[in-house]
């Protein structure tokens, strides 16, 4: 069997232990797989969130790579973000259908999964193995499990696996609702690689950050359960808290999320097809709009005189502030949504399904409604729309939750659990002599 990582250094990460990095700098290589502006996914919205936070307090390089034609304007603008960037670009990529499914099928004899395989640069691993042999690093974190097979299989290199999802979850969770034969017979095959997959490279990575506690679980199958941390999603507090709280908002809908992941599009779909009928014939003034990026054809054809399908935005605080309530309809998917807890910063009032809101610090009836067939999902939105007491009870339940997961709070759990692993501070919250004192 191929060997995709292994670390010679291992220490278990004991879940009852917290520090404060207060003293401590660490230099910290980052690796993400694709772009990370704009800023328009899950992924890179956790990942983006965390690097800022984390270079206000420590010596952050982040190796971005890519593939595509040469985009100087993006290789800049990360730059200006992160002056310690390094933009990789590994080589031009025809992303035409017939080159794509090419390249699948090339692809296709690899122990990894397509969605990993794919991200595989030797470029990428041999910078890796050259820091790695000059010490540059205190510790590298592999951003998604895309990057891992960048990573060889010895590093000196303290490394962690930053899991934003469970992907063979994720998978599974694709196939078992794929209608399409052969999308199905495809997505079932690359569901068993990624189980077999993420299975061998959990246990290689000696530590991993999980998001959430279902997360955590799932993984502890995979590995020495005490060699998992879990480090929450956040929110930017300030971004989407309101000046002015609408009190009398239109009856309007609102669903967040890129267009082109599959996850979001059987949401969509089943939302418009299941559940806005009923809404609809108990509430004909309300509207239902679908904000995010790259909606398909089958998305676009849902629009009707009261639904909008808006595509990109460039901010999305606008249209959360005008919404009465936030849709998350979702049937598949992995990790945790950080548009509920924008949402919810937003001072909105959500309605999601128990998969839509997995792995979050929720409490129906509390700070959210959940909602697992159309019947009670539609019955939770119209309440919501027809009770405005109801609503603003909710919506203030949920703004008091977002407050609690800054991302400002969220960087400190995480550069915690990276001063460990590199071994510059002690359990007992000590600094070593080689650490840097931090202004």
């Amino acid at each position: 069997m191929t060997r995709f990582f292994a670390s010679p250094r291992r220490f278990t990460l004991d879940s009852s232990w917290h520090v404060r990095c207060v003293a401590v700098a660490v230099q910290i290589l980052w690796v993400k797989a694709g772009k990370l502006l704009p800023v328009d996914t899950g992924g890179k919205i956790r990942s983006f969130n965390l690097l800022k936070q984390l270079a206000l307090r420590h010596d952050v390089t982040l190796l971005s790579y890519y593939g595509g034609g040469y985009d100087a304007a993006y290789e800049q603008a990360l730059r200006e973000e992160f002056p310690r960037a390094l933009p990789m670009h590994t080589g031009p990529v025809d992303r035409s259908t017939a080159s794509r499914l090419f390249d699948f099928a090339r692809r296709s004899l690899s122990p990894a999964p397509y969605a990993v395989a794919k991200f595989t640069s030797p470029h990428v691993h041999r910078q890796i193995v050259e820091w790695d042999r000059a010490g540059a690093f205190d510790v590298a974190v592999c951003d998604f499990l895309a990057a891992s097979m960048n990573f060889p299989e010895s590093l000196r290199t303290p490394t962690v696996l930053f899991q934003h999802n469970v992907e063979s979850m994720l998978w599974q969770r694709r196939a078992d609702t794929e209608a399409h034969r052969l999308k199905r017979l495809v997505t079932i095959r690359e569901a068993r690689k990624m189980s077999r997959y993420e299975r061998e490279t959990v246990a290689r990575f000696r530590h991993v950050i999980a998001v959430s506690d279902v997360d955590r679980r799932a993984m502890a199958t995979m590995t020495d359960p005490r060699a998992i941390r879990v480090v929450p999603t956040g929110v930017d507090t300030r971004a989407f808290r309101p000046d002015v709280r609408n009190e009398s908002p239109s009856p309007e809908l609102l669903f967040l999320g890129s267009m082109d992941w599959e996850p979001n599009i059987d949401a969509v779909r089943y939302f418009c097809e299941s559940i806005w009928p009923a809404v609809r014939a108990r509430v004909p003034e309300a509207r239902f709009r679908v904000v995010g990026r790259l909606p398909p054809a089958s998305v676009q054809r849902l629009a009707s005189d009261s639904v909008e399908i808006v595509g990109r935005v460039p901010s999305v605080g606008e249209h959360l502030h005008r919404a009465a309530v936030f849709v998350v309809p979702l049937r598949i998917g992995g990790g945790t949504r950080l548009k509920i807890y924008e949402a919810m910063g937003a001072a909105k009032a959500v309605v999601s399904t128990t998969i839509g809101a997995e792995g979050l610090d929720v409490e129906h009836g509390s700070n959210i409604l959940l909602a697992d067939d159309p019947g009670s999902f539609a019955d939770s939105v119209v309440r919501l729309l027809q009770n405005p007491a109801e609503r603003r009870s909710l919506e203030d339940g949920a703004l008091a939750l977002a407050a609690r997961y800054d991302w400002s709070a969220i960087a400190g759990q995480f550069e915690d659990v990276l001063a460990q692993v590199a071994g510059l501070t002690s359990v007992d919250g000590n600094a070593p002599r080689r650490a840097r004192a931090v202004a």
